[in-house]
């Protein structure tokens, strides 16, 4: 798709360029055609006109019987008294020597009149066939104007397609490049124009530079990856250290426990935003007991569940199993389920599944309709009235993207909030 706009782009604009070009060049060629064809044929015309009127003069001058000649479109008349001025057409009579155009009976009429010694000698011209010619002249400079744009933009497209060949090729390798192969496969390449071989190493360069960038977020967040776990693990293993003591009292079993929950929480978190950063994978694919994750998610939400007296509904079939992975829907579970607990002061969160559609609904405070858009925003919060940092539901959109899961929300303002993932 971006290849075919870049050529259509370029090509298109190319083609237009060359045909606007011909509009004005051309156009401007036909009109001075058209108007200089109009002097033409009318000097033409006039030429004819007075070659008669000459041969007519000589005629008489030979002959002082002479008769003129009647054609159908070319006539000459000799007056030599009032009777043979009356036997002229009436449109002819009257005229004073000179050049004279008249139109009559819708047609135009070239007459030219001259006296000698009393004799008044007319040549009327009727220019009929060369006003149809000059007619079938502008009709051809007209198609020829059309037809020579045409031809402008169709080898302008054509010609354009081999001057952006090497810019759509340029670009698909770009699109098939990944930042690891900045140092084995360059853009440029030797049979490369100027212009294009130029392009192509400032794309070599940015690619480059954008290599450099992805290693140095690597490593950072290798690096504080490993800072994190470190310290989740030590306290993890003290935890199973301290229940190893038989003698410690329950409250303090209890706090410990509190702990080591606090603590794998952390670690999963820790996993989940390192995704979110890097789109690196939650984990192998396993077959999971959707049933037995929605427990294990809600587990470490029942104190809150308790204190706050929410109906908590679990329908979902202890049979119900996906092949997915493990990690990754039971960092979406805690999370939505967290935000039902959070957003819910009475009633109940319920979490069903059916036909590969796993559901998590409250009768919380609800979200506004202009908040829905920004719902997966990092950092977006709807209310105040939530504790988190507003990464959770930017974690989960992510994580559904990343393995094709389609999530959808349906929520009214102090109705509650349905979120809806299906699983392909």
């Amino acid at each position: 798709m971006q290849k075919l706009k870049i050529e259509r782009g370029i090509r298109l604009r190319v083609a237009v360029a060359l045909a606007t070009f011909c509009i004005f060049i051309v156009g401007a060629l036909s009109i001075i055609l058209y108007v200089t064809s109009d002097n033409i044929e009318d000097a033409h015309i006039e030429q004819v006109v007075r070659m008669e009127m000459d041969h007519l003069v000589q005629g008489y001058r030979k002959h002082s019987d002479f008769i003129s000649q009647i054609g159908s479109h070319l006539k000459s008349y000799v007056i030599r008294d009032m009777d043979d001025e009356l036997q002229i057409p009436a449109y002819f009579r009257g005229l004073h020597d000179g050049y004279h155009r008249i139109y009559y009976d819708f047609e135009d009429i070239h007459v030219l009149v001259r006296s000698i010694d009393n004799v008044k000698f007319v040549v009327a011209y009727r220019i009929t066939l060369h006003k149809q010619r000059l007619s079938e002249l502008r009709i051809l400079i007209l198609l020829s104007w059309i037809g020579v744009i045409a031809i402008a933009f169709v080898v302008g497209y054509l010609l354009a397609g081999f001057l952006v060949r090497q810019v759509t090729d340029l670009a698909e390798r770009v699109k098939s490049l990944a930042p690891s192969d900045v140092q084995g496969a360059l853009l440029v390449q030797p049979d490369m124009d100027e212009e294009v071989a130029q392009l192509a190493r400032a794309l070599d360069d940015y690619q480059s530079r954008i290599k450099r960038m992805l290693q140095r977020e690597q490593e950072f967040t290798a690096n504080i990856s490993h800072e994190l776990r470190t310290p989740i693990t030590t306290i993890l293993t003290s935890c199973e250290l301290l229940h190893a003591y038989p003698s410690l009292p329950d409250q303090i079993r209890v706090r410990i426990n509190m702990i080591e929950s606090a603590a794998a929480r952390m670690g999963e978190q820790l996993q989940a935003l390192l995704f979110l950063a890097r789109e690196q994978s939650l984990g192998a694919l396993e077959s999971v007991a959707v049933a037995e994750c929605v427990n294990d998610a809600a587990e470490s939400l029942q104190s809150e569940i308790d204190r706050k007296s929410l109906s908590f509904e679990m329908l979902v079939h202890s049979d119900v199993v996906l092949v997915l992975n493990r990690q990754a829907l039971q960092t979406i579970l805690i999370n939505l389920l967290r935000n039902a607990v959070q957003y819910t002061e009475r009633g109940f969160v319920r979490v069903e599944f059916y036909n590969h559609c796993l559901r998590v609904t409250d009768s919380g405070v609800g979200i506004e309709p202009a908040y829905l858009p920004l719902l997966y925003e990092r950092f977006f919060r709807g209310s105040a009235q939530g504790k988190g940092l507003g990464i959770g539901l930017a974690i989960v959109r992510r994580i559904c993207a990343h393995y094709d899961w389609v999530i959808c929300v349906k929520s009214k303002p102090g109705a509650g909030t349905i979120f809806e993932i299906t699983f392909p």
